[in-house]
């Protein structure tokens, strides 16, 4: 399963197109085999969940992320989960792990961005 996090390379990120980046996870059965850093390519509309399955992502994890990319995604067949925090190992150690769920919120604010994942 490959587990892409919104991140800073280390933090989850409050709002996934905002981001630094996407940390991507290569995890086999509760064990994490390989993980990978890729910049940021760029804020655009519909891109990020193309550019996500292009690298074989199936699930999202991010602080927060709006309606339209959450409904792309799930378009894309890749899993949102939004609402995490904290170090992004953490946060897929407990995806695996079964114990991070997705909050469901969506933000509605981009004027405040980074601050999404209320």
């Amino acid at each position: 399963m490959k587990i892409a996090v919104a991140s800073d390379r280390t933090m989850v990120s409050g709002h996934f197109g905002h981001c630094e980046g996407f940390t991507l996870y290569d995890a086999d059965n509760a064990e994490v085999k390989n993980k990978i850093f890729i910049p940021n390519p760029g804020h655009k509309p519909g891109y990020l969940p193309v550019f996500l399955k292009e690298k074989n992502a199936e699930v999202i994890i991010a602080g927060g992320m709006g309606k339209t990319a959450q409904d792309l995604f799930n378009e894309n067949g890749i899993e949102v989960v939004v609402g995490a925090q904290g170090n992004a190992d953490d946060a897929v150690k407990h995806y695996i792990a079964g114990v991070l769920k997705s909050t469901g919120s969506v933000c509605t604010e981009h004027a405040h961005e980074g601050h999404c994942n209320d």
